[in-house]
C-alpha cells in the first residue's frame, strides 16, 4: 500500500489500481482530497502493471458532496475539481468508481467521470445541490442528461432527490450491482472482466443526449411554477438542462460554470447554506456523545386520535413504523382514523400515493379505546388536552402499563414536563416531544429534556426524529428561577 496523503491511498489489486479515500465523516470534496485524488490517478495511470483502476472509499460512504466550507472562500493552490474529473475520464485505462452509502452532488459528478460504475444495493445516488440554492457545478447538469432521459435528470437536479441503486441502475447510472460487503472484491472482479473483454472506455460526456422539446421544458416551468418562486437554482437548473439538449458539451459546460458562480455568490445561497448547517447543529446534545446506546423503537403507541394525534401517528407509519392508537372512544377513533385516510387519499389525487400504498400504511395502525394494549410499545406519545391534571393521570396510568425501558413523552406545547414525570417511578424516561401543527407536515419538533431524562432515552428520540424526518431542536423547562439565573435578574 502507498501512502498518497493522509487521506488518500493506493494499493495493487491482482493487476488494478486501486485508489482508497478515507476522510471521515463522509469522505467530502475537500483540497486534500481532491489533492489525493489528482496524485494517485496519475501514479496508477503510469504504473504499468495497472490495467484498469477502482475508485472506492472506506468508511460509512462513497464521496457524499463538496466540501461546502470551501464556497465562497480565497482561491486555492489544491487539485482543481475539475482537472481531477479530467484526469480520470481521460485515462487510458478503464476507471471503475465503486460506491456504497451515498454519491452525492460532487461525489456523484466525479462517478460520473468513470468509465463505468458498481455499487451495492443499499447505495444512493443524487444531486441535491438545489437545497443549498446552488446547481450541480461539476458537469452534473451537463453529464446526467447524457445517461439518464432529459426529463428524469431534471427531476432529480430539481427536487434533490436519492435514487436508489435499483433505479440508478434501471436508467443507466450504474453499470452493475454488487453483493453488500464485498464491493472491492466485486469492482475488481469487474475491472478484471471488462480489461479482459476490451470494453471500450465509455466516457459520458460523448453521449448523445435524448431530445426534449421547447413545449416540454415550458410545461415543466408551469408545472413547477411554486418551486421557482423566490429561489434562483432551480430555474437555473433548467436553463442548464436545457444547454444539455441544444448544445455540445463543452458549450452547455460553459453555460453551467456561467450560472454556478453567481448563485454561490448569491445572498440566498448563503442562508441555504447557513440553515444546511445549522441543521446539523442541533443534534449535537451537550453531555450526550454520539456513543450513547439507544433504544430501537419499532413500535409506538398514540394517545389521542385528533389532529395532533393522527398527525404524529402518519409520521411513524409513512417510514414503516406501526403505531397502537388510543382514543377513549370507538366513535372519536373511528372520527381520527377517517381524517388519517383522507389525508393521504388527497395525496393520491395528486399522484404521489396509489390506493395500495394507502391502505399499507393505514394497515400498520392498530385502533384501540384501551390504553392497556400500549404495554408492548417502545415510544408513547401522548397527544390529549393541555390540561395538567388530564395528562398527569394518564402518566400515572403509563408507569402502571408499559414495559421498562419504554420511552414516554408528552405533546405539551407549554405544561411542565417535569411535574408530568413527577408522578410515575420513572422519570428519566419522560420527556417532551411537541410537534407543530399540522404534525405531518411541520418539520420542527422540540425534544423537551426534563431534568430527570435520561441520556439514553434523549438520544433515543433524537434517533427516532431523523427517523421520521423530523429536525429535532431540545430545548429545557422554563421555571422562573433558571430564568433569573439566566439573565441575572433580581
Amino acid at each position: 500500500m502507498t501512502a498518497i496523503n493522509a487521506v488518500t491511498d493506493l494499493t495493487l489489486e491482482s493487476g488494478i489500481a486501486v485508489v482508497t479515500l478515507d476522510s471521515p465523516p463522509v469522505n467530502a470534496l475537500s483540497a486534500a482530497v481532491r489533492d489525493g485524488l489528482s496524485a494517485a490517478f496519475t501514479q496508477a495511470i503510469a504504473d504499468e502493471t495497472a490495467t484498469a483502476i477502482v475508485l472506492i472509499c472506506a468508511g460509512r460512504t462513497f464521496i457524499a458532496g463538496a466540501d461546502i466550507t470551501e464556497f465562497g472562500g480565497a482561491a486555492t493552490t489544491s487539485a482543481s475539481l475539475p482537472d481531477v474529473q479530467a484526469l480520470m475520464e481521460s485515462s487510458p485505462k478503464p476507471v471503475i468508481a465503486a460506491i456504497h452509502g451515498t454519491a452525492l452532488g460532487g461525489g456523484l459528478e466525479v462517478a460520473l467521470c468513470a468509465h463505468y460504475r458498481i455499487a451495492v444495493p443499499s447505495a444512493k445516488c443524487g444531486l441535491p445541490e438545489v437545497n443549498l440554492g446552488l446547481l450541480p457545478g461539476a458537469g452534473g447538469t451537463q453529464r446526467l442528461p447524457r445517461i439518464a432521459v432529459p426529463q428524469r435528470a431534471l427531476d432529480m437536479m430539481f427536487t434533490g432527490t436519492h435514487v436508489a441503486a435499483s433505479e440508478c441502475l434501471a436508467m443507466g447510472l450504474v453499470d452493475k450491482m454488487a453483493t453488500e460487503g464485498s464491493l472491492l472484491a466485486d469492482a475488481v472482479a469487474y475491472a478484471q472482466r471488462i480489461v479482459a473483454e476490451g470494453a471500450p472506455l465509455k466516457k459520458v460526456s460523448e453521449r448523445t443526449v435524448a431530445p426534449m422539446s421547447t413545449e416540454e421544458f415550458a410545461a415543466f416551468r408551469v408545472t413547477n411554477a411554486k418551486k421557482l418562486k423566490g429561489f434562483k437554482a432551480p430555474e437555473a437548473i433548467i436553463q442548464c438542462v436545457e444547454a444539455a439538449v441544444n448544445l455540445p458539451f463543452n458549450e452547455g459546460m460553459e453555460i453551467e460554470r456561467k450560472l454556478f458562480i453567481p448563485l454561490v455568490l448569491s445572498p440566498e445561497s448563503a442562508a441555504q447554506r447557513y440553515v444546511f448547517f445549522a441543521e446539523r447543529e442541533v443534534w449535537k446534545i451537550p453531555g450526550i456523545p454520539s456513543t450513547t446506546p439507544t433504544v430501537p423503537v419499532a413500535s409506538v403507541g398514540v394517545i389521542g386520535a385528533g389532529t395532533m394525534g393522527g398527525g404524529i401517528t402518519m409520521n411513524f407509519i409513512n417510514v414503516g413504523i406501526p403505531v397502537t392508537l388510543v382514543e377513549q372512544s370507538a366513535e372519536a377513533l373511528e372520527r381520527g382514523l377517517k381524517v388519517v385516510r383522507s389525508n393521504y387519499e388527497r395525496s393520491v389525487k395528486s399522484g404521489r400515493f396509489t390506493m395500495e400504498e394507502v391502505d399499507r400504511r393505514m394497515a400498520l395502525i392498530t385502533p384501540t379505546t384501551s390504553i392497556a394494549d400500549l404495554a408492548d410499545v417502545d415510544l408513547v406519545i401522548e397527544a390529549i388536552f393541555e390540561r395538567m391534571d388530564i395528562k398527569k393521570d394518564v402518566f400515572a396510568q403509563l408507569d402502571k402499563i408499559t414495559k421498562p425501558g419504554a420511552v414516554l413523552a408528552s405533546n405539551t406545547s407549554f405544561l411542565n414536563v417535569n411535574e408530568i414525570a413527577s408522578v410515575t417511578s420513572r422519570p428519566e424516561s419522560v420527556l417532551g416531544m411537541h410537534f407543530f401543527s399540522p404534525a405531518n407536515v411541520m418539520k420542527l419538533l422540540e425534544v423537551v429534556r426534563g431534568e430527570k431524562t435520561g441520556k439514553d432515552v434523549m438520544a433515543t428520540v433524537m434517533q427516532a426524529a431523523k427517523k421520521i424526518k423530523k429536525i429535532a431542536v431540545v430545548s429545557g423547562v422554563f421555571s422562573a428561577s433558571n430564568f433569573k439565573d439566566q439573565n441575572k435578574i433580581s
